[in-house]
């Protein structure tokens, strides 16, 4: 059993995220194989200096731009949006592992009076007349319908028939998201984009257990290391933690999975078997270890289990976006600063894209941070990449920033 510093523990989930020293990852191939590493990364609609996926990309990926992951999501089709962690991009040759879900959802569909039936009118017409939204679709009225996938938003209730029946469509894989203009979404039949021999494949995962296996796995991957403990980790996965246990038990039993002890964690860490020679390169002290700067989103994969956070790094980090404005220590939409293998503080920004203005509100350091002349030059630099990415010419600082 490998026994590992806490130091060390930080050094191998940041180089596996590609957050410390030269860029792995690189234009829009690199966006993608990020995805690809990730397994999925998750989409929020808040746009305050990006939404949260682009977030998560811009941090990782050098000279990554917005309209990259619209192309790889609605030109080459390279990734899907699909409910996993929540709502989430992840890649499209995984389409054939969330077969069950695709096949629960029918089911669930086929459960209501009438969605069949306004199924086949919906297929019909945009067969005949390409992408449509809830507003273009002509269909009227309301029906009683919510969805199977908890984070659509619907109720259990009376809802607009034309969004009902293609939000079920699309849980049921029959659309795809065509593209988006703001938030609204327009769908387009998933055979068009694609191929045959994807939508056809049998699923990988033979039952249950086998899917749940490949999930977990896909979820330490995506944090770099995972303990076996009730997490935000594990969001969009049913199990219950005598599954989870099974689960990391049968990876690790096959080899998939490799355990480390670290110092003052009371509990074992677990990383992709395949990392190993990431691991050992930080323990032999070969690894890259130069200083970057970097902005991570609210929703970052390196985030999802915040006390883990806290106990590798000492770092308390809470999305306050849903926290009433009076009660909020911090601000409304702001990302923690990573400096190095350092937590060392975060920072509100917000983006005036007509004025081409990026206004910085708030800078708060950790204690025991001083801001010296090499991390003032740092916060400069990523502050004018997070304006660039933006699409501001300017930058504006609160008072006292």
């Amino acid at each position: 059993m490998l026994t590992i510093t806490r130091e060390q523990a930080r050094r191998l989930i940041l180089s596996r995220q590609g957050l410390l020293g030269k860029h792995r990852f690189t234009g829009k191939k690199g966006a993608y194989h990020y995805v690809r590493q990730a397994g999925c990364i998750q989409f929020d609609p808040v746009d305050v200096c990006g939404k949260n996926a682009e977030l998560t990309l811009q941090s990782r990926v050098k000279g990554f731009t917005r309209e990259m992951l619209a192309d790889l999501l609605y030109k080459d089709r390279l990734l899907v949006d699909y409910t996993d962690k929540e709502l989430s991009i992840w890649p499209s040759e995984d389409w054939p592992y969330f077969s069950s879900y695709r096949e629960m959802s029918k089911a669930h569909g086929a459960s209501f009076a009438g969605i069949p039936a306004l199924e086949e009118r919906a297929v019909d017409y945009i067969r005949k007349n390409g992408p449509v939204s809830s507003d273009t679709l002509p269909i009227g009225g309301k029906i009683f319908w919510h969805s199977s996938m908890h984070w659509s938003g619907s109720w259990h209730g009376q809802s607009q028939a034309s969004r009902s029946v293609l939000e079920q469509l699309y849980t049921d894989g029959t659309l795809l998201i065509h593209h988006k203009s703001g938030s609204r979404k327009y769908y387009d039949l998933a055979d068009r984009y694609l191929s045959r021999d994807l939508l056809t494949a049998p699923n990988p995962c033979p039952d249950d257990a086998s899917f749940l296996r490949w999930r977990v796995r896909r979820r330490i991957g995506a944090v770099g290391l995972l303990w076996n403990r009730r997490s935000d980790a594990w969001l969009g996965i049913s199990m219950t933690p005598a599954q989870r246990d099974a689960a990391f038990d049968a990876l690790e039993a096959e080899g998939a999975i490799l355990r480390a002890e670290t110092e003052g964690i009371r509990f074992p860490l677990f990383f992709l078997s395949e990392d190993l020679p990431l691991l050992e390169s930080v323990l032999n002290g070969t690894s890259d270890t130069k200083k970057r700067l970097e902005f991570l989103a609210p929703l970052d994969p390196m985030l999802w289990d915040r006390k883990l956070i806290e106990a590798l790094w000492g770092f308390q980090y809470s999305w306050e976006i849903y926290t009433p404005a009076d009660k909020r220590k911090y601000g409304y939409y702001v990302l923690p600063i990573l400096y190095g293998d350092c937590f060392i503080g975060r920072i509100e920004a917000a983006a005036d894209r007509k004025t081409g203005t990026l206004l910085v509100r708030n800078i708060w350091l950790e204690d025991g941070v001083r801001k010296t002349k090499p991390l003032a030059h740092a916060l400069d630099g990523a502050i004018l990449r997070l304006a660039r990415f933006n699409g501001c010419g300017r930058t504006e600082r609160g008072d006292g920033v």
